[in-house]
């Protein structure tokens, strides 16, 4: 008989009685080439003619369990088939589909193209609609059964509906294939599933089986974790020292008062994420880092920033930090819980109280209550404990007569705010008044209080704004009395002075105004650019700037040299300090050649500082360049003459608050001469204040090799496991001096000599803190150079071993992920340093399909199959096409540039016929990068791996799940849907 199309074959077979294997057989002679049984629907062929009567057709059924077994059909043809039957009132035919599926729901596979493998998602994700719908129904007739008094059969239906629903997805593979189908349909799609999960709900709240609704209520918590089944991470609660933490606070209070906030409060929770810290440990591990800054900070200004830092900064942190969690309330428990547990720590506190005068945590639970980070009730039971376990004898030896810093510095917030509005005014109509303001702003600490609480509370750059237009104000006086003449004078020195300080205490950067075409820029922008010395800043004494007009100069000569006191009224104070240098460099030759005596040099100094210190200090500032340009024997009278200058003046004859303006001048001056000093080992006594103006200043010890020092510095730091401000400090200054790549490198060495696992773990967390200091720049170092010098030379991949290589691999993504988040500007710190080129970077690390990087060159003509990577075109798909190439990334940024190349070394590594622990190394990277991923940012770094790397990754054992497949992949693009499913279809 000549068959005309499948319904025949199959009725013929079924008329016949053929057994399922002589039906197959004659189903290929039927049909013995061309297209394929699942072009033809043989399995919904097949199903369609086993459902026609009121039972299903055993015979049929059989050869379609015969074509499941045998690979005739697809499970995903079949699967689509079943998901079209919707009578559920035929109990046999239901249950007959239950036992098919039954039979491969939790082994599901496919070996054939991209597309076939999303047709399996597509037809598994509808075939779990089925099987909701098909539950549902089955409870429905259950329940019309128990009012009928026949439910036995229900429960049995329901039951085989639920073991088939639990079944297929207990199966992480399953779930995984479902939530790539969820990305590839439309939305309407998994919300019918949750529709159907709705209804399935309420219909089973009136089950009387405890056990069926327990396994439905299972069934239901399963298929609601498929949309976020990649961001479940355990939590560390073994643990309770967070090194990173602590390091990053004390970075952040020693250096970076003035920086801005959304930054460190996204460093902090990258932190938090990437060592899965719980949330009140983590608050409790800045609390402390305060308290241990409050406690070593020098006296004096840093005392008084750290005292900002804590009370103003780190509160506003947490408020921003508040908004990263879901529900106010359990943050507000987390913050009490990280209280209770640092009240724990009496000897710490009671510590910080000694030192500050005062009951610290007070002041700090006084201040969260009032950001409503606390309740009332926590606050309350809190401050009385705190109360209770404090040392007794602190209360009692508590100096009534020193006011505590914390309580200075939370009033003197509110005073920055008064001041910014006092100086909005118009200068010209008070200004009397206005000096008064100022004065009382330089008596005592008062200056250095209002910047430190203007620096933490971001109001520091608005300050020195305001102060630079009194300044410019103040260069200019017309038709003016004595009187007038000495006020203007008095804020032109105030402002200037101010500001100076201001610049060296907290970075030029913050007087610096946004460059605008057309504006002119202020006499004191212009002056700290060119001509004010700075630490890496080499001035040219010969430059322009200090040669202003020679008639001025002139002037300003004979005014210094014949004058008993400067003059006032009139004055042009800017010109005057522009033109100062050149008029100290003609009176130091005329002092060297005789011309003046020693006599007339103390008047003319007298006169420089005697009304208005800033000539002092503009003077002073190209004494300093100038002293650097001479021989060893030519520098004593440039020398002597700073010595002068530096001194106070002791006269009746000086304008107001010149004692308080000599403090800060002095204080400027040292700042000016220390490199000078210490360069050209001369000693100068400025007048002391009784405290250490510059407690970070040449911490390195003299005559050691600075690769000594480092080493030193770093095992003391592991050994104690935690980075204290002055550690900070001296390994700043070495990644100043040494660069970059030399202190990277030499401290990833440091690394990988540890071989104690608990120590290469709490090395990998402090190294992730020091790179802080520069994270940008060493992340490209460390992914652009070490990491793939140690991957391609084979005699240095015994360093790799485990557990050194595990804490470098840990480190690099660490690393990788913070830059690649990173969309702050460099910090004042960071821009001293010499930024590495771009252009360095695009010649280095070339990313283009056709022309693989020297590195790729390299690699691909030591393997014994050069065609890898040097021709990607002869491969199905490109080997270094990646999602960053179909997000069209930015490949000029060099650090994407680094990234690309690093994941084709990866990708080079995994398909080489060498193994090593180079390729563990490669595990080890590609396990924490999927640890650490938060689910919206997967287009991260993993983004630059190339799609071809998957395959090669579930090739290693410790790869080969589904999780770990869909996080690698950028699931947000086709393509990547695609590569996921055609490697989880295949495990």
């Amino acid at each position: 008989m000549k068959v005309v199309n499948l319904r025949q074959a199959i009725l013929q077979a079924w008329k016949e009685r053929w057994s399922d294997y002589q039906w197959a057989i004659n189903m290929k002679k039927f049909f013995p080439r061309g297209a394929t049984w699942d072009i033809l629907n043989l399995a919904e062929a097949l199903l369609e003619q086993a459902m026609i009567g009121p039972s299903p057709n055993p015979l049929i059924l059989s050869y379609l369990k015969y074509a499941i077994s045998s690979q005739m059909v697809s499970y995903p043809s079949v699967l689509t088939a079943i998901s079209k039957f919707d009578d559920f009132s035929r109990d046999l035919c239901v249950q007959a589909l239950l036992d098919i599926m039954d039979m491969f729901c939790d082994r599901l596979s496919c070996h054939g193209k991209a597309e076939e493998c999303i047709g399996l998602c597509r037809a598994l994700l509808s075939a779990l609609h089925w099987l909701l719908r098909c539950t549902a129904a089955c409870t429905e007739r259950l329940q019309e059964g128990l009012e009928a008094g026949t439910p036995a059969t229900g429960e049995k239906q329901l039951a085989l509906c639920l073991q088939c629903l639990e079944k297929t997805l207990s199966s992480t593979k399953n779930r995984a294939l479902l939530h790539i189908a969820k990305l590839e349909e439309a939305s309407s799609s998994w919300a019918a599933i949750e529709r159907c999960l709705l209804k399935l709900g309420e219909v089973l709240a009136n089950l009387s089986n405890p056990q069926l609704r327990s396994q439905a209520e299972q069934c239901g918590t399963l298929i609601r974790s498929i949309p976020t089944m990649l961001s479940v991470h355990s939590e560390q609660l073994h643990k309770t020292g967070f090194p990173t933490i602590h390091a990053l606070i004390l970075l952040e209070g020693t250096m970076n008062l003035t920086g801005e906030m959304q930054p460190l409060v996204e460093q902090l929770m990258m932190v938090k994420r990437m060592q899965h810290i719980p949330t009140p440990l983590f608050v409790l591990e800045i609390w402390k880092a305060c308290f241990v800054g409050l406690i070593e900070s020098p006296e004096g200004t840093q005392e008084l920033k750290w005292t900002a830092f804590t009370y103003l900064k780190i509160p506003q942190v947490l408020v921003r930090l508040k908004k990263y969690f879901h529900g106010e309330k359990d943050f507000t428990e987390d913050v009490n819980s990280a209280f209770e547990f640092l009240l724990k720590l009496t000897p710490l506190l009671d510590k910080a109280d000694q030192r500050c005068n005062c009951d610290c945590t007070n002041f700090l639970l006084q201040e969260c209550s009032k950001q409503g980070l606390l309740s009332e009730v926590h606050f309350a039971i809190l401050v009385g404990k705190r109360t209770a376990d404090r040392d007794p004898q602190l209360k009692s030896s508590e100096n009534a007569n020193i006011q505590p810093n914390p309580g200075l510095i939370l009033r003197a917030e509110p005073t920055v705010t008064n001041i910014l509005k006092t100086m909005d005014a118009d200068h010209s109509k008070s200004p009397e008044g206005l000096l008064g303001v100022l004065g009382h702003m330089l008596s005592g600490k008062s200056l250095d209080l209002l910047l430190a609480a203007a620096a933490a509370t971001g109001k520091l750059k608005s300050f020195a704004r305001k102060f630079i237009n009194l300044n410019e104000f103040t260069t200019h006086g017309s038709g003016e009395s004595t009187k007038t003449a000495s006020v203007r004078a008095l804020l032109f020195d105030i402002s200037f002075l101010m500001l100076c300080h201001v610049a060296q205490t907290y970075g030029s950067e913050v007087i610096l105004s946004e460059a605008s075409s057309g504006e002119e820029v202020p006499f004191f922008e212009t002056w700290m650019q060119t001509c004010m010395p700075e630490e890496g800043k080499i001035l040219n004494p010969d430059h322009p700037c200090f040669r202003p007009d020679s008639t001025k100069v002139e002037s300003l000569v004979a005014l210094l040299n014949n004058s008993s006191e400067m003059k006032l009224v009139q004055m042009k104070w800017h010109e005057a300090c522009l033109s100062i240098s050149a008029a100290i460099l003609e009176i130091l030759n005329a002092w060297e050649n005789g011309v003046l005596a020693f006599e007339s040099i103390q008047k003319i100094t007298d006169n420089i500082k005697g009304k208005v210190c800033s000539l002092a200090v503009c003077a002073v500032a190209w004494l300093v360049a100038h002293v650097r340009m001479l021989g060893l024997d030519e520098r004593e009278k440039s020398l002597q003459m700073i010595r002068q200058l530096a001194g106070p003046l002791y006269s009746e004859n000086t304008l107001q608050f010149y004692n308080e303006r000599v403090v800060i001048m002095n204080s400027i001056l040292e700042h000016m001469c220390a490199d000078v000093l210490q360069q050209t080992a001369t000693q100068i006594k400025f007048p002391s204040t009784g405290v250490d103006t510059m407690p970070y200043w040449n911490l390195l010890p003299p005559k050691r090799p600075i690769k000594e020092v480092l080493t030193d510095i770093f095992a003391k730091v592991l050994e104690r496991g935690w980075v204290d401000s002055r550690s900070i400090h001296i390994l700043d200054t070495l990644l100043h001096m040494g660069g970059v790549y030399w202190f990277c490198n030499n401290l990833i060495k440091e690394l990988l000599k540890e071989t104690r696992k608990e120590y290469t773990l709490r090395a990998v967390q402090l190294l992730y803190s020091i790179f802080c200091l520069d994270m940008q720049q060493v992340t490209l170092v460390l992914l652009g150079h070490i990491l793939p010098g140690l991957l391609t030379d084979s005699s240095k991949w015994h360093s790799l071993m485990d557990p050194p290589g595990t804490a470098l691999a840990k480190l690099a993504v660490w690393c990788a992920l913070s830059s690649s988040s990173y969309k702050g500007q460099a910090s004042s710190r960071q821009k001293k340093r010499h930024r590495e080129d771009i252009e360095d970077y695009i010649s280095l690390f070339p990313v283009e399909d056709m022309q693989p990087s020297k590195l790729m060159r390299l690699l691909s003509s030591n393997e014994d199959d050069a065609n890898i990577l040097s021709s990607p075109t002869d491969r199905s798909m490109n080997s270094s096409l990646s999602a960053s190439q179909l997000h069209t990334v930015n490949m000029r940024e060099p650090l994407n540039r680094v990234l690309a190349n690093l994941f084709l070394l990866i990708s080079s590594i995994l398909g080489s016929r060498t193994a090593g622990p180079h390729t563990q190394f490669v595990q080890w990277f590609m396990e924490e990068c999927v640890d650490c991923l938060e689910q919206d940012s997967r287009a991260s770094i993993l983004q630059f791996m190339p799609f071809t790397t998957v395959s090669e990754l579930v090739k290693v054992s410790a790869m080969s799940s589904p999780k770990v497949v869909l996080a690698i992949t950028d699931l947000s693009l086709p393509l990547g849907r695609q590569v996921a499913a055609k490697a989880i279809a295949a495990l």
